[in-house]
């Protein structure tokens, strides 16, 4: 059997969105959700079909003033994931512009359940134009947390905004289980540390946990996925992580984080 490699099913809708970051790791994808690759595979050609909306999503980022725009760098996987585990519920602290949200609502209205969680402490940008003194993930003039996310994906979505760290524990306390979280908040060990250890006690064997940004966030992530059990899964070579809660594993202890 051939392994997996990095190409392959969803280079289409890649191209579409306009950023070459985007295409599909294969063999991360397999490895974290622990399933074959040719079931992912469906995913990802599924995605393909969905060309005309990544194009409509580059299209918004361009009239915003963003040709070149920080993003996500792995939508194709966010939204693989969701239609391989099918959450009631998933989380993500940070927003921008909405790419990550936007591949996650669409696999949970292909799935027909589950609902998305976003909470974003958006920064605007200072002036007319985009400058160095901006936030890679600065707002443009007149635009909101989600503004490249289609009006036909919005329905459902619980958007939440303002700081995590006023927000994330009681939407927790809310939320029964969570199948799927991604941090690409505010990038400190202690932030991440603070986040991890809300969230795990509604985490299930089997959830996924993802973090972005992880060259700022020293061991908070190795530590959390240590107490686990769990092997956390690096994305290539980029500073994208993840790891899968194993079969059998309770929630750790709040607190435990550690910086």
């Amino acid at each position: 059997m051939r392994a997996p490699t990095s190409i392959g099913p969803g280079r289409r809708a890649a191209r579409a969105l306009g950023d070459r970051r985007a295409y599909p790791n294969r063999r991360w994808l397999s490895a974290l959700l622990a399933l074959p690759v040719d079931r992912l595979d469906a995913f990802l050609s599924e995605a393909d079909r969905f060309a005309e909306l990544e194009h409509g999503i580059r299209e918004r980022q361009i009239a915003g003033g963003r040709r070149s725009y920080a993003q996500f760098r792995a939508p194709l996987e966010l939204y693989a994931m969701v239609r391989a585990l099918r959450p009631d519920h998933v989380i993500e602290t940070g927003v921008s512009s909405g790419v990550s949200s936007a591949h996650i609502l669409l696999a949970l209205r292909r799935n027909r359940r589950g609902t998305l969680h976003s909470i974003d402490f958006p920064t605007a940008q200072r002036g007319a134009r985009f400058s160095r003194r901006d936030s890679p993930v600065a707002l443009p003039p007149g635009r909101r947390t989600g503004w490249v996310v289609p009006p036909e994906l919005r329905r459902g979505w619980d958007l939440r905004i303002g700081p995590s760290e006023k927000l994330l524990v009681p939407l927790v306390a809310e939320t029964p289980t969570v199948g799927l979280f991604l941090h690409d908040s505010r990038h400190t060990p202690r932030h991440l540390a603070f986040e991890l250890d809300t969230i795990a006690p509604r985490l299930e064997p089997g959830s996924i946990v993802l973090a972005d940004n992880t060259v700022w966030t020293g061991r908070a992530f190795p530590r959390f996925a240590r107490r686990l059990g769990a092997s956390v899964r690096r994305r290539g070579r980029s500073d994208l992580v993840g790891l899968r809660v194993p079969p059998g594993v309770l929630p750790p202890p709040r607190g435990a984080g550690g910086r």
